[in-house]
């Protein structure tokens, strides 16, 4: 089965834009996991654009399926994850002032950075998952870190899917296969819609997780939130 973890940045940038509670972070993490998504991401960033730390600390003791953070793993970063300890960390190579993340890490130039941060998250009885793109050889390196599982940056498969989906998926297809190869868990996230998410998973059946933010939170605008999460979580069956 492959997991729905929803990204609730969005809810907290709509948030943010008053300086108050509304809408609530907490309440619609909540609603959503009782929607059915079997997971909660955030991606707390250093300016606190949209979630802030007050915000992962107060989240952790109230969800009840897997909690997922990402971020890039400077020190900062780190203290909240270990003090946290979710069930998950991606670990992504953005900017401090990336508007979003839109590339994997090249793990090989990085190896020993990532090997001990991953280290670190182990020790901590954290999951880590480093972010990569679709390229055999930075798989293979994650493995070597000792990860758990990779994240495959789908905006290349989103961007191609309606000119040629086959040619699109082929490449994602190829890391897959390459992570099973090294003992990986798999997951996948970045512009996966109700449009293209269907046929991704259809051609990667064995996917742990997708990390879905952006487009769901625009659909549940239209549908409203229980609708969507539902509507995503058939195109996983």
């Amino acid at each position: 089965m492959t997991n729905l973890s929803v990204n609730i940045n969005k809810i907290a940038t709509l948030r943010n834009s008053r300086g108050e509670n509304n809408p609530s972070v907490e309440d619609w993490a909540l609603a959503i996991e009782k929607f059915g998504a079997q997971g909660i991401t955030v991606h707390p960033r250093p300016d606190e654009r949209h979630i802030r730390r007050a915000d992962v600390f107060a989240l952790r003791p109230l969800l009840r399926t897997e909690f997922n953070i990402e971020g890039y793993p400077a020190p900062e970063f780190m203290d909240l994850v270990l003090k946290v300890r979710p069930t998950q960390v991606t670990l992504v190579p953005d900017a401090p002032a990336a508007i979003t993340s839109n590339a994997g890490w090249n793990v090989i130039d990085n190896i020993e950075f990532l090997s001990a941060t991953v280290e670190s998250l182990t020790e901590a009885g954290i999951r880590a998952s480093i972010f990569v793109d679709p390229d055999p050889e930075q798989i293979a390196a994650a493995a070597r870190t000792g990860a758990d599982r990779v994240e495959l940056y789908t905006k290349p498969y989103a961007d191609g899917y309606a000119a040629d989906r086959e040619a699109a998926i082929a490449p994602f297809v190829a890391a897959a296969e390459a992570a099973r190869k090294h003992g990986l868990g798999l997951n996948a996230g970045h512009d996966l819609n109700l449009e293209n998410l269907k046929f991704f998973h259809e051609r990667i059946p064995f996917l742990n997780e997708v990390s879905i933010g952006h487009a769901l939170i625009c659909d549940a605008l239209v549908f409203g939130m229980e609708t969507t999460v539902r509507k995503y979580l058939e195109c996983l069956k």
